[in-house]
This record gives C-alpha cells, structure tokens and sequence, in this order.
C-alpha cells in the first residue's frame, strides 16, 4: 500500500532525484517556451498620471484606441495607443477611480474605450508589469502578504519538526550503526539465552507456524535499571539485521486528546514502510496500567491502540514487525492491566548480576583502559565484587568511571583500596570532618551508636563461640565512620558488604531488627532511658518496617499463615499492632541485655574511633584482639557463652 514514507524512501535515490529535476525542467521549459505568444515589440511608457485619460477627450482625433486591462482588479490599467506613433502608453490607476473615470470621462464624453481580450494581453505581458518588471510585482505581492506568508512558515516549520504527541521524537537506527553484541552482556547466561531463543522464533516463523503459532512475537523486558535491557534491544535488532526505531513510552503523551494514538500509529507506518522491523519502547510502564480507572473515556486511548497494533490481526503489512517495550516494573510488583500482558508471547526478567558476575563485569570495564593505568597486581576484583552486593551493570560502570576520576587526580594507579573509595564515593557521596571536628561530645554519642550497631551485627557468631578469625570471615563490616554523609543525612555510619541471598528466615530478620536496635540501645546504655537522641530515627523506621512485614505481612508468629495486611477492621489492625509491639519491645530488650556485655570494649575502642574517624574492618577486629580481657560477656538464653568470654578466661 501507498503512503508517504515509501515515497521519502524513494526520494533518497540519487538516479530517481537526477529524473525528477529533468522532468521539472522540462515541464517548466515546456511551460515558458511551448506555448509562448508571439510578444509586441512596441515600447511601453508606464505612468499612473490620470490626468492622461482626461486629457484623451482633446486628443480623440489622434487616439488610435483605448483598452482597459483587468478592470475589476484593485488596479486597472489604461492602455491606448496615439495614431503615428509605435509607443504604447499604460496608466494604472486605483479601482476606486477607474469607476470615476469610466463614468465621468469615458461615457460622458462618448470617448471609445474597449476590454482588453486575453489574446491582447498574452502578446502584450508588457503591459501588465509595473516599473521594474515582473520583480517589482513580487515584491508588491510579497509586502500585501507578509503575515499570511510569516503564519504558513510557522505552520510547516510545525509539521515538520513535529508537535507533540506526533511520533516524530523517535530515531530510526540501522542495522550497521548498532554498537556493541551479545558478548557485552557479562554473564547473564540465562538472559543470553532466552535472547537466543527469541532469534531462532523470529528467523524459523515457518516452523512455529506449523504448530498454529502466527502471531507477532511482541517481547516486554522488565527488571532493574542499568541492567541492559535497552542495549539488549540493540543487539537483538543488529543480530536480526532489523532496523530500530527507538521512542519512550512516556514521549508519546502530549497536551492533545488523540496524541498518543497518532504517534503509535505513525511508528507503526514507520516500521510497516521497512518491512522487517523492531519498534523498542523505553519506560512503557505507564501503558500497562488497567485501564477504565480515570473518568475522562480518552485517557485510555493511547494503550487502547497499543493493544490493537500488538495484536497483529490488521492486515498482512505488519507481520515484520516487532514490538519490544521495557519497563523497570513487572506484573508481580506492580498491577498490570490482563489484555495487555497476553499480547507478549515472550516475556525476559533481568535481574541484578550475582558475585561471579559482577567480578567479570568490573574485569571486563578495568580490561579497557591503557596500559598502567590499573596495578593489577595490587587488585582484589573478588573483594571488590563483594562490597558492590546489589549493583546494576550501569552503577559497576559508574564505580569503575568514578576510580579513574580519582586516580587522574591523585595521579595514581587503580587497585583494590581506590575501587573502594570509588565504590563510597558513588553510593555513599561525600563524607565531611569539619562539620563534626570541633563537637566531641556530639561524636562521642555518633561513635558509640555506630559500635552498638557493629557488635550486635557480630554478637551472634560470639555468643556461637567461633573464633575472632571466625567471626572476622562472617562479619560484613567494611568500616565505621564518624564523618558526616549529607547525602544520607547522617552523621555517622557502619558500610557493611552485601548478600547475593534475597531469602531471608525468620532468625536472620531478628538478628537485622537486633542489628537496627544496636545503636539505640547503645545510646541508652551509657546515656539512660532517657539520653536517647533523634540520631535513631532511620533505624527504628526500618526496624518498624521489618517488624510489620514478619507480623502483618507474612504471619511468621502465627499458625494461621495470613497477610493481615490486607484486613480493613480496626479491631483487626488494633491486634496486630499489639502483636508488632510485644515482638518490638521483646527484641529491643534482647539487644540491650547483649549490648550492656560489650559496655568496656565499646568505651574503649571509642576512643581510638574518635581520634581516628575511621575504622577499617581489620583495624576493628585488630583492637578487639587487644582488648579481649575487657569483654565481659553473659550467657543469653538459649545461645551459648561466646567466644570473647572463653579467650578471657
């Protein structure tokens, strides 16, 4: 079928431009040659003099004849001409006084006068130009309509430029100028191949459609950010040899009613005009919410026409075409509306890469860089994936970029202590001294809240009675701090190292609800009930948090497994606030029986922690090794006397 598009294709063709500009010129010349009259050569003598016609009623002996040219125009034009002589003379006048004239002067005194035909004034153009010739009416022309002229230019500039809303936001890429392959999706061999597999669906449509599979293979990609799910559209389009046309979901919204539905449809004749094609919507999540939830019956029209263009069944011109959305959101986190979901045939989660991978990923990223520009030798990628438990791709980059930075101003080397510093410089920010320097009491109070969350963190593995070297290899402390972070909000803290593990038992969510309580209970220890400070709020909010979910949500204290969440009643909700409550203050008082144990150690180590700022997790437990006859520890039931107790007898 005909549109546009094709004819644009088509326009690009140096042989079809080269044919289209000796057409126009010959129709042009055929135009200005072929049918030419014969022009008179007289001369001509312009004027606009209407005393020259009132004078013609003295000269009616000598007059030859007299023609009025375009006598309703806003400008007619005398033309007479005098006996025994070859000049032609025209007067213009207005039209307002061509009708005095010709009432006045012509028919009063019965001076002949004449319309001039059309053969007339096609052999004498002449007549008809003003002082200048043809230029001269241009430009006349050009001034009568400059506004019109000014508001047509606005009105193409528009159309071609696009208005909101008309799908003209989205870049066509071809096959060639993709960047990158499959092989720069470290890892992720899971994701590799469902890609694969989605390959051989589009390349083998003969042998799907022997098992009564013919609809368009539409593909929805969700998963974290930064984890490649745009530069695996890429790849997907560069190993098809398709060509990508690219446009966010949120763009295709406007201030206009309809905005939406045109510009899917004008994508979608995009991607029809190339035959084979892929149509990659970025953060498409707002399409796939359930429609009928506003009142306005137009709100729903955009996802209404996505869900007819998805579903194939137009006609035979979009069966190349493939419609890939992403969406950091998926049907499992966020409510989606059913008919949209069945129209992808083929549905790819990412997720965040584990250790193993993330260690190749900051392999492959140091791997680009000159020459000594990193000290190998000097580098630990297994600790450093580690710490960076939880990041996408994108932020490792951002880790890896944020290291050169540092190294180039510190004209250094990369190895694994200036990665650290990297890594908490782009997850934690800047950590300032002066604000605290001169406020010893105030970080003396910072100081003994961040050790209260480190010992409760490592109480467990004591009180198990494993050794400090034991405890030390559990442990994921990276350091603590008494610098301020603004970007946290805080004025000190404790970086600890992730876990790859996303399930969590009943005992471990005690021991992080234990671990929260730890500075709090810290504070009261030395300070009293009623020393508290508000440097607690964030702990006791996700301590809080925690506690709803293993209580309301997930009904770990109860034999009826239910998500209490979700009853309405007040009697309901009073229930289950008195279940949080007993379980919060039964954990807040295991961690201060635990925490009043290490009150010698914690005074202790205080102070070096004050003095130095920072501790690093070996300086820690190196100061623990010292100061093991100051621990003071006592059986918590049912757990075992710890291992600090044992070295101290």
């Amino acid at each position: 079928m005909f549109n546009f598009y094709k004819l644009q294709l088509a326009l690009k063709n140096t042989w079809v431009r080269v044919a289209l500009l000796l057409l126009t010129g010959a129709l042009v010349a055929w135009a200005a040659l072929g049918r030419e009259a014969v022009q008179d050569s007289s001369p001509v003598l312009r004027s606009q003099d209407i005393s020259e016609i009132t004078a013609l009623v003295a000269q009616r002996e000598k007059l030859d004849y007299l023609l009025i040219a375009r006598p309703l125009s806003e400008a007619p034009r005398y033309i007479y001409k005098l006996k025994n002589e070859a000049t032609l003379h025209v007067v213009k006048v207005p039209s307002t006084s061509h009708l005095s004239l010709e009432r006045e002067v012509l028919l009063r005194n019965g001076l002949p006068y004449a319309i001039a035909k059309d053969e007339y004034l096609a052999s004498h153009k002449a007549v008809l130009q003003d002082e200048g010739g043809a230029l001269a009416g241009s430009g006349d022309f050009l001034r009568r309509h400059a506004f019109d002229i000014f508001v047509l230019a606005v009105v193409l500039f528009l159309l071609k430029a696009g208005l909101p809303g008309m799908g003209q936001s989205a870049s066509v890429i071809s096959p060639d100028k993709l960047k990158g392959s499959m092989d720069d999706l470290i890892g992720m061999d899971d994701i590799k191949q469902e890609v694969l597999h989605l390959e051989d669906m589009i390349r083998n449509r003969a042998v799907y459609k022997s098992h009564n599979i013919d609809k368009p293979f539409n593909v929805m990609l969700t998963g974290p950010a930064g984890t490649g799910k745009t530069k695996l559209a890429g790849y997907l389009a560069k190993r098809l040899n398709y060509p990508l046309i690219q446009a966010s979901g949120s763009a295709l919204e406007s201030g206009y009613i309809g905005g939406g539905s045109k510009a899917l449809n004008a994508l979608y004749r995009k991607a029809c005009a190339r035959g084979n094609c892929i149509i990659f919507l970025d953060e498409a999540q707002a399409l796939f919410m359930p429609r009928g939830r506003g009142e306005k019956k137009w709100e729903d029209d955009t996802a209404n026409t996505l869900l007819g263009l998805l579903d194939g069944v137009k006609s035979e011109e979009g069966k190349g075409v493939i419609w890939v959305v992403a969406s950091n959101f998926d049907d499992a986190s966020t409510q989606m509306d059913e008919a949209m979901l069945r129209r992808f045939s083929v549905k790819i989660n990412f997720r965040l890469p584990n250790k193993t991978e993330r260690q190749e990923l900051l392999r492959s990223f140091l791997q680009r860089k000159e020459e000594g520009c990193v000290d190998w030798n000097d580098l630990d990628l297994n600790q450093v994936a580690e710490i960076t438990n939880n990041l996408s791709p994108a932020l490792l980059e951002t880790v890896v970029e944020r290291a050169s930075m540092i190294s180039i101003q510190e004209k250094a080397v990369i190895n694994t202590e200036l990665l650290f510093r990297a890594f908490e410089r782009a997850t934690i920010g800047l950590t300032d001294r002066a604000t605290t320097a001169e406020k010893t009491r105030q970080r003396e109070r910072i100081a003994l809240h961040e050790l209260g969350h480190f010992f409760m963190q490592i109480d467990p593995y004591l009180r198990a009675g494993l050794s400090l070297a034991e405890v030390k290899e559990k442990s994921h402390l990276l350091k603590i701090s008494t610098e301020s972070v603004s970007k946290l909000n805080a004025l000190g803290y404790v970086l600890s190292a992730g876990d790859d593990m996303s399930l969590r038992t009943l005992e471990e969510m005690e021991r992080d609800v234990m671990q929260l309580y730890g500075g709090v209970a810290a504070e009261e220890l030395f300070y009293g009930a009623r020393g508290i400070s508000v440097g607690s709020q964030n702990d006791i909010q996700k301590a809080t948090s925690m506690l709803d979910t293993m209580v309301n949500r997930l009904s770990m204290y109860s034999r009826s497994k239910l998500d209490y969440s979700q009853f309405k009643s007040e009697s309901g909700a009073e229930h289950t606030l008195g279940q949080v409550e007993a379980k919060a203050d039964e954990l807040y008082s295991h961690t201060l029986q635990a925490i009043g144990d290490y009150r010698a150690v914690m005074d202790s180590i205080k102070d070096v922690l004050l003095e130095r700022y920072v501790l690093s997790k070996d300086a820690v437990f190196a100061l623990l090794e010292e100061r093991l006859d100051l621990a003071a520890l006592q059986p918590l039931p049912p757990a075992p006397q710890s291992a600090l107790l044992a070295h101290a007898a």
